[in-house]
């Protein structure tokens, strides 16, 4: 098999897990927690790290943003012998209630993207693997922090997220908005793979707090290192998978 046209990877070059964060410049971030880091490509938005953290050796790759790279992400992870996949992102609260620097685990999303609508029919799941569900809840109470364990929605039309959306998905009890899980979750039992996704919070549609507000001087410590968090507890996840 050949180098990965995306990923620009082979078969043999990545470690069995990897955390997959939209943002390229996330990679860095996850990586200055770990040793024995080693830049193994960067093409587009996709950025590929292999790493070790506590003694186990894992892979870190960009997704850019939406399903549609992610997805791409998935199907040459899944090439080169990736077996578990996990989502390190942000997303947007959908219930009131839930703060600036929470942490969500997925339970499953709703498919309001485009992408696993070519894969599949929209009514098959798009669920996360029990395990890393499991892991991903139980390092968070471990480190005693406020997580949400509930379904999330995809949406892949960041700036068509009208008021209409917002109350449809409030009302269907979605805790929270992003733009991968469905894609990753869909792609990933497709091909028997394992996965998950860890969100942090960064705003709360129904509440009117805004994404890019986390920086803010006056807001509470826990939203200000929100994304440090969030990073930390995928990498713990990862010891146990």
């Amino acid at each position: 098999m050949g180098k990965q046209p995306h990923l620009l990877v082979e078969d043999g070059d990545l470690t069995d897990i990897a955390l997959v964060p939209g943002d390229p410049g996330r990679v860095d971030r996850i990586a200055s927690h770990c040793s024995d880091v080693e830049t193994i490509a960067e093409n587009r938005e996709y950025k590929v790290v292999n790493a070790s953290y506590d003694g186990r050796p894992l892979t870190i790759c960009s997704t850019g943003i939406g399903a549609p790279s992610a997805a791409i992400a998935i199907e040459e992870l899944d090439q080169v012998g990736v077996e578990t996949v996990i989502r390190v992102g942000t997303c947007g609260a959908l219930q009131h209630g839930i703060e600036i620097g929470d942490m969500i685990v997925a339970s499953g999303a709703a498919k309001d993207e485009g992408t696993t609508k070519r894969y599949e029919r929209a009514t098959l799941p798009a669920v996360p693997h029990h395990d890393v569900l499991s892991e991903l809840v139980s390092v968070s109470k471990t480190r005693d922090e406020t997580v949400h364990v509930g379904p999330v929605a995809t949406d892949d039309a960041f700036y068509a997220e009208t008021e209409e959306y917002v109350k449809s998905w409030e009302e269907a009890g979605m805790l929270a908005v992003e733009m991968e899980a469905a894609a990753l979750f869909t792609l990933a039992r497709r091909k028997d793979m394992r996965a998950g996704a860890i969100c942090t919070v960064d705003g709360n549609l129904v509440e009117g707090t805004q994404k890019g507000e986390t920086e803010d001087e006056e807001l509470p410590p826990k939203a200000k290192n929100n994304v440090e968090r969030a990073i930390e507890l995928s990498l713990e996840a990862t010891s146990n998978l």
